[in-house]
């Protein structure tokens, strides 16, 4: 549905433009009808982008908010694409009207007010391009990136002041209106859900660090305690961004999956020291303030279509499948738990995992051992040493009777679940009931 309306959203744009459009062979007309196009197409990709990073709950819970993230990372490769083929369009057609030379046309053009801030606003979507290239952002820290980000919302201020001067839509009452709405809605959005509900949360529930509990090599569980926790209404498998109140925490939302079901006011999340701020989790101090927005997420029950169940996890991914684990309602033998780790002492949660199974007469198996090695799949052993790839497909037929009547919730690192997916697929499990989301940090 999501898709249909901003589909639905470009048609209407491209209406617009198409009922405005003169038909002329002159050769400025035709640079000047492409440029008015894909400055329109530009600018709603832009309003596009904005809105699927606004945090709409309804939206992220309906299509998850991996796939939201992917979607805004490619829309944002199209939307630099029109931007500058709008700004060469534009050139050329000013340059073909006037005889001037590209360079010429372009220092002209740039002596205009309105054209000046839409030149400097692609300017910043490219700063913003070119920091979110994989490459890299591999080499750039996360504040200098996230600091460039924000940059988006200068540049869609100074585009936004040049489309309302633009004939395409200076020349209709009715399409100052439609445009502003547009934007106003967008923009409504986001200051709604990341500023105001956040700031709300806060203080509605205050929210503190409880304790910090060490679970394994560089992973320790946070446990937080505030007031109606229940309101939150965060399903097993849903994720928070949590900022912590402390030096060199405060400034960055960071994403963690709950790690157990909210009780008793208290709430749970289980975080692996990769990276600066995940380091800095570790160092928490009980009565540290907190700021939780959300819960976000597809990854709940909700997506369930099968009797059985099929959990798969990958290192600290068995996080929010450790919620759904103790909370999926199966019968005896219907949910099974599959954790891959490289050994013993990379399993997190395992003795809660074993409690849980054994109370629920579920079925669960640590996967152990690098991807290169042979595997046993003996069904006498619960804790298995690999001498192959444990989720080729075969291995997972052999560990999981009626794999292809399973629903499967899959959570790892990028790498594992990518390849989980190809092997749950060649296994027989179509690929609609395999539910997961993939996040890197």
């Amino acid at each position: 549905m999501l898709r249909t309306a901003l589909t639905a959203g470009g048609a209407a744009v491209t209406a617009l433009w198409a009922v405005q459009a003169e038909a002329s062979a002159r050769l400025d007309a035709l640079f000047a009808t492409a440029a008015h196009l894909t400055g329109l197409l530009a600018a709603y990709g832009v309003l596009v982008m904005l809105f699927l990073m606004a945090r709409v709950p309804a939206v992220e819970h309906g299509v998850g908010a991996d796939r939201l993230a992917r979607r805004h990372a490619l829309g944002g490769r199209w939307v630099l694409s029109l931007c500058a083929a709008h700004t060469l369009f534009a050139l050329c057609g000013y340059a073909a009207h006037t005889g001037d030379d590209l360079l010429s046309a372009g220092i002209r053009l740039l002596g205009y007010p309105g054209l000046a801030a839409a030149a400097l606003g692609t300017a910043l979507f490219g700063a913003v391009g070119v920091t979110s290239a994989r490459a890299v952002r591999r080499r750039v820290p996360h504040e200098t990136w996230r600091a460039v980000h924000l940059l988006t919302y200068v540049g869609a201020g100074l585009a936004f002041a040049h489309q309302l001067a633009g004939p395409d839509i200076a020349g209709s009452v009715l399409a100052v209106w439609f445009w502003s709405l547009l934007h106003t809605s967008v923009a409504v959005l986001l200051v709604w859900y990341r500023l105001v509900v956040p700031v709300r949360q806060a203080l509605r529930h205050s929210l503190r660090v409880r304790e910090v509990t060490v679970e394994g090599p560089d992973v320790v569980s946070v446990v937080m305690q505030g007031i109606g926790l229940d309101e939150l209404r965060a399903e097993p498998g849903q994720f928070l961004r949590w900022r912590f109140l402390r030096r060199g925490l405060w400034h960055t939302a960071l994403p963690f999956s709950l790690s157990a079901p909210v009780r008793d006011d208290r709430v749970r999340i289980t975080v692996k020291a990769i990276g600066t701020h995940t380091r800095r989790v570790r160092r928490l101090r009980p009565g540290t303030r907190v700021l939780a927005t959300g819960p976000f997420g597809a990854l709940t029950a909700h997506r369930r279509s099968r009797r059985k169940v099929l959990l798969l996890a990958g290192g600290v991914g068995i996080t929010p499948l450790r919620a759904l684990f103790e909370t999926l309602p199966c019968a005896p033998g219907d949910l099974t738990l599959l954790y891959r780790a490289s050994s013993a002492e990379q399993l997190v949660l395992r003795a809660e995992l074993e409690a849980i199974a054994a109370s629920r007469e579920a079925h669960l198996h640590f996967l152990l051992g690098p991807s290169d090695a042979s595997f046993d799949p003996s069904p006498s052993s619960q804790l298995r040493s690999s001498r192959g790839d444990p989720i080729a497909p075969q291995a997972l037929r052999n560990l999981v009777p009626e794999l292809a009547e399973h629903d499967v919730y899959l959570c790892g690192p990028p790498g594992m679940a990518h390849a989980a997916t190809v092997a749950l697929v060649r296994a027989g499990v179509p690929e609609d009931r395999i539910h997961a989301e993939n996040f890197t940090y």
